[in-house]
């Protein structure tokens, strides 16, 4: 009897085990997950916040607080340095809500992101690091981002640091060209090299590569034997840069360098590419 007693008090301890272990977890309301994540971005502890937000989203598309943790989710993966997932988080913000005051917001940091995508974290460390060479692309679109933020809102708050980044990227473009001019003059491709110069000058006034770009102008329009284009290159050098590095003391042009002659057709029509 006691036996048979003490198997029915263990059953009944399986089951109720059993029973407790099978209960759902409470899941957490819209406000726990929003506070969480609070607490995880005050605490820089973005991933986890991340993660709060994301489930928010999920779980309350159109809660009280879906506008603002999907801005929050901006700021959390930018600064969790999450750069990428900050700029698909500021297009589906922008997409979402075009019309939110904070909408400036996501402009911003979506040209920052491609900004720092550019630049690379080890340039920013390492100022050994020579980027003129990278394929600026994801500068082009960070110009693009912060040019829409000073059109559509020229009083934001945040349209000063725009408009000052905007002067680093065209000064940065203006050194990929130069890098690229260099690289056609390496490969005897100077007709190439005089039209990426020009295209400095033109595009870039205000850059500082416009004085080395003259230069090449000048030096390379002599070589081609096409005269006119070299004077007018000069005259802009001399009335924009007389003490610079292209001349002497006595006010002569300085060539850039000597430039090879040994050219074959093939190479001339060809930008360099085959010899």
């Amino acid at each position: 009897m006691r036996s048979h007693f003490a198997l029915v008090i263990s059953l009944v301890a399986v089951l109720f085990l059993s029973a407790c272990s099978s209960t759902p977890k409470k899941e957490s309301t819209e406000q726990e997950l929003y506070d969480d994540a609070k607490r995880a971005i005050k605490l820089r502890n973005f991933p986890q916040a991340t993660i709060a937000l994301e489930e928010l989203e999920s779980r309350f598309p159109f809660g009280q607080y879906a506008e603002q943790a999907q801005l929050d989710l901006i700021y959390a993966r930018y600064s969790g340095l999450d750069l990428e997932g900050a700029i698909l988080a500021s297009d589906r913000f922008i997409r979402l809500h075009p019309q939110s005051p904070s909408v400036d917001y996501a402009y911003y940091v979506r040209g920052v992101a491609n900004y720092h995508l550019d630049i690379g974290v080890s340039s920013q460390y390492f100022s050994s690091v020579d980027i003129t060479s990278r394929d600026p692309g994801h500068m082009r679109l960070a110009f693009k981002d912060f040019s829409e933020l000073l059109i559509r809102f020229p009083d934001s708050s945040y349209a000063a640091d725009a408009q000052k980044r905007m002067i680093q990227i065209r000064n940065r473009l203006a050194a990929y060209e130069l890098h690229a001019a260099r690289y056609y003059i390496k490969r005897q491709a100077y007709l190439a090299a005089a039209n990426r110069a020009a295209y400095v000058v033109k595009d870039y006034p205000a850059s500082p590569s416009v004085e080395e770009a003259l230069i090449m102008m000048v030096s390379l329009y002599r070589y081609l034997d096409l005269p006119s284009q070299a004077d007018d290159a000069l005259a802009v050098l001399r009335e924009n840069f007389p003490k610079g590095k292209g001349f002497d003391d006595g006010g002569e042009f300085v060539a850039m360098h000597k430039l090879e002659h040994s050219r074959s057709l093939l190479s001339v029509i060809s930008f360099g590419l085959f010899e």
